[in-house]
């Protein structure tokens, strides 16, 4: 009875405090202790993540963050190989891996503080498209023929990776996308022209494919280009700065670079794909050394001198002579940067669309250009025929082509070819092929000095080679172009 009556009976409201503060106390333990495993907790970029496909046969890159100091291990399990390393005093590290053959999946785990285990890793062949709108566009947004491909897009073997639009004033070091399996739900959002790339490569080469899309539609080509090669360039960096704002993307020197392009180096890639050129009309004659630039510039970041193969713009409705100024500016990078080439589409754009909507052949021109020139499928005819040489014989010019094999007309006479004599006075010619030549004269030119050929921001000429691939315009004068 003592004991009954002595022993301490705390109120309800006492017992529900102390309960309370308890259990605060350990939610609060459990918070810190999540924290501090966030914080030391080993990460990667997005760039690497289930899906993904890594380069074979090659020396790959990977890397992230993690406490400085922490220990830090890598395994492929196509090897089983560990490679240590330790995060440095600005908690980054970075690791080498050597892949195999193409084939897979496999898997790759991080092992630090946490553990990382990255699934259905594939090794094969990576390449990167980027432009503006031509390669963004996807079939969704509407191609022709693009809805009889949707249902057999089924490549459980090409991935998919598409970068966010951003831009920033310096490089940074990681960026918001993911790795998606190519299905019927996943091709129709991602590149028209990259998609039919990649399923043209995969199906000749039996290689796995990882294609990153990292574009933007109405972007220049100085956004693309690291801000610092640019000003080195006093023509380039006076040029960059006569562009105008507008309301639908950066314009600055190294803005989109900054963001979509620097978080992906040094990720091992087989090539790059371009499509781009239509904003940099307004000053054509200096795209190239612009693109030129862009091509050595990336390759200097990324330590690769890998291929680089470009779309040349379509013929449309430009002011002046513009857009053939372009395209011819395109063709000569051809001759100032080595392991380049050029898909040419006169025949497939549309003068009335700066968008032209039959993109298949686009994407099917760069896959023959790309297993030509970079697999060694030497059977495939790479390009369209290629100004090469000229030679004055009488009152003719004999123009020579490369890539000329089979070249004819698509028609009944070879169309578009002008001619001038030391008055620079240019006439239409009359032109005959001749093997992997064509002659050509005017009536009016006796001393013909100068050839052009499709030298209109709408011209649709007929000169192919066996392949069906049309003929690059040309000039072969330097005179000065009001």
């Amino acid at each position: 009875m003592y004991f009954a009556r002595h022993f301490y009976h705390p109120e309800p409201t006492i017992v529900f405090l102390m309960m309370k503060k308890i259990f605060t106390k350990s939610i609060l333990t459990f918070l810190f202790l999540l924290f501090l495993s966030d914080a030391f907790a080993v990460t990667l970029p997005a760039i690497f993540g289930d899906h993904m496909v890594l380069q074979q046969n090659s020396e790959v890159t990977m890397w992230g963050w993690g406490k400085p100091s922490e220990e830090i291990t890598v395994t492929g399990s196509w090897d089983g190989k560990a490679v240590k390393t330790k995060a440095s005093n600005l908690a980054q590290w970075q690791v080498k891996l050597q892949t195999p053959a193409a084939g897979g999946p496999y898997t790759v785990t991080i092992q630090g503080y946490n553990t990382i285990q990255i699934n259905d890793v594939l090794m094969g062949e990576v390449w990167l498209c980027s432009g503006q709108s031509n390669m963004e566009w996807s079939t969704r947004a509407g191609i022709d023929n693009g809805q009889q491909e949707i249902p057999t897009a089924n490549y459980p073997e090409i991935r998919f990776f598409s970068v966010a639009y951003k831009s920033t004033d310096a490089p940074q070091t990681d960026l918001r996308g993911e790795w998606v399996v190519c299905t019927p739900e996943t091709m129709p959002g991602f590149s028209a022209v990259g998609y039919f790339f990649g399923r043209d490569l995969h199906k000749n080469l039996k290689y796995p494919v990882g294609l990153i899309n990292s574009s933007w539609g109405g972007t220049p080509a100085e956004v693309w280009i690291n801000e610092k090669a640019i000003a080195q360039n006093e023509m380039l960096a006076q040029d960059a700065a006569k562009q105008k704002e507008v309301p639908y993307g950066p314009v600055k020197p190294g803005k989109v670079y900054n963001a979509m392009i620097a978080p992906l180096i040094p990720y091992r890639i087989a090539g790059a794909l371009w499509y781009q050129g239509e904003s940099n009309v307004g000053s054509p004659d200096n795209y190239t050394p612009l693109l030129s630039t862009l091509i050595q510039n990336w390759r200097t970041e990324w330590g690769n001198d890998f291929p680089f193969y470009y779309v040349q713009i379509a013929p449309y409705k430009y002011g002046g002579q513009s857009g053939v100024r372009l395209r011819d500016a395109q063709r000569r990078v051809l001759n100032a940067v080595p392991n380049t080439g050029m898909v040419v589409i006169s025949d497939v754009g549309n003068i009335d669309d700066i968008h032209p909507r039959n993109k298949i052949p686009v994407g099917q021109r760069l896959a023959n250009l790309a297993l030509n020139k970079t697999y060694g499928k030497t059977n495939i005819i790479p390009m369209g025929p290629l100004y090469r040489d000229m030679k004055v014989e009488g009152n003719k010019i004999r123009v020579n082509f490369d890539y000329a094999d089979g070249l004819k007309a698509n028609g009944k006479e070879v169309t578009h070819f002008e001619v001038a004599g030391a008055d620079q006075k240019f006439y239409k010619a009359t032109a005959k092929v001749a093997g992997k030549s064509v002659l050509v004269q005017a009536k009016e030119v006796k001393k013909p000095v100068a050839v052009r050929f499709a030298w209109d921001n709408q011209a649709e000429p007929n000169l192919v080679n066996k392949a069906g691939l049309p003929a690059s315009s040309f000039r072969t004068d330097d005179w000065l172009i009001q």
